[in-house]
């Protein structure tokens, strides 16, 4: 089931006569958000459902929030395996693979990528062929939690959008991922949180990002920014 990325952010409780640590860490490393031993409080599970669901569901908002934004993104575990994907990531891929399973294909790459990754510093840039030709691209965006690495996927033919606001203004690869987020009218605030910067970093960027574009404000950078990406 948490193999399954249409399903995985679905929260699972573990409920069983089995009490030995060993069988709780088993669980828990399975999957499971939660461990009861029998005999079962009705209240107490139906408490701890309410918060397992609210939980994953703020979780799945905020990833719905990055699809409605553009965002391509996957986040995979140690091994490779998927832990959450974007569902626009997961449409690009199945295109670009020309399969309801693509993403088997990804995963495979990136576990094999992984594996190398621990052995020595690795190019951030996975690249995946179908076909014969090349299909994906997956960029390493970096650890996000203690098991859990985030990617951005383009496909091989097209430019991101951040790319794309980089090479038109000449900006840094920070520089075009905040101006990227500006377009798309988030607050200074909102952009340190998705990108992981402080508020003041995200000012020291906007200035630098308002002398390459020529204006003054963050409302004239939003419009050239837009205007461009609206060219693509």
């Amino acid at each position: 089931m948490k193999a399954n990325a249409a399903v995985a952010q679905v929260p699972v409780i573990f409920m069983t006569g089995l009490t030995e640590t060993e069988h709780v860490v088993h669980a828990l490393e399975s999957g499971g958000v939660d461990y009861l031993s029998k005999p079962i409080n009705i209240d107490e599970l139906r408490a701890r459902i309410r918060v397992h669901l609210r939980n994953a569901r703020s979780a799945q908002s905020a990833r719905v929030a990055l699809d409605a934004a553009g965002r391509h993104l996957l986040a995979v575990k140690g091994d490779g395996a998927i832990h959450w994907s974007t569902p626009q990531a997961t449409r690009l891929v199945n295109a670009a693979m020309g399969s309801d399973d693509g993403m088997e294909i990804v995963v495979r790459h990136i576990a094999g990528w992984m594996r190398d990754r621990v052995a020595a510093v690795r190019d951030g840039i996975i690249s995946i062929a179908h076909a014969g030709q090349a299909a994906l691209q997956l960029a390493f965006l970096g650890a996000i939690g203690p098991d859990e690495y985030l990617f951005r996927l383009t496909a091989a033919n097209q430019r991101s959008d951040d790319e794309v606001l980089r090479q038109r203004f000449s900006l840094t690869q920070r520089e075009s991922e905040v101006l990227l987020w500006i377009a798309k009218g988030k607050a200074n605030r909102d952009i340190g949180e998705i990108l992981g910067l402080s508020a003041r970093t995200v000012n020291k960027h906007l200035e630098q990002i308002y002398v390459k574009l020529g204006v003054e404000n963050r409302a004239s950078a939003a419009v050239k920014a837009t205007h461009v990406l609206y060219e693509m």
